[in-house]
């Protein structure tokens, strides 16, 4: 089993930037986070494999920058030009497999 442990959220101002760190326990196949505002389903924003391909959601691309340090397992998001609409729950996933695992997220609240 893979432990998640996420930070570095908190409230910024529009155009601010943000980056957010999850450290995982184990060694993982693909990692990435996705985000969940009130009254919305969760979705992806970006991920990256352990051969560093990455995959961004339409809405973040040329802001957001995800990042992996296979040494330390640990996957990063640098949220740049940040916008009141990203604001949300962001939750780290690692893919090992068959298996899906979830950090217990971290809030990110940008105010205009």
């Amino acid at each position: 089993q893979v432990q998640l442990v996420e930070s570095g959220g908190g409230s910024v101002q529009a155009g601010g930037s943000l980056r957010l760190s999850c450290a995982a326990s184990g060694m993982t196949f693909r990692m990435g986070w996705y985000r969940q505002a009130p009254g919305m389903q969760r979705e992806l924003v970006a991920m990256i494999t352990s051969g560093r391909s990455t995959n961004y959601a339409d809405s973040v691309k040329g802001r957001f920058t995800i990042s992996k340090d296979n040494n330390k397992n640990t996957v990063y998001l640098q949220m740049n030009s940040l916008k009141p609409e990203d604001t949300a729950v962001y939750y780290c996933n690692a893919n090992l497999g068959a298996f899906d695992y979830w950090g217990q997220g971290t809030q990110v609240t940008v105010s205009s």
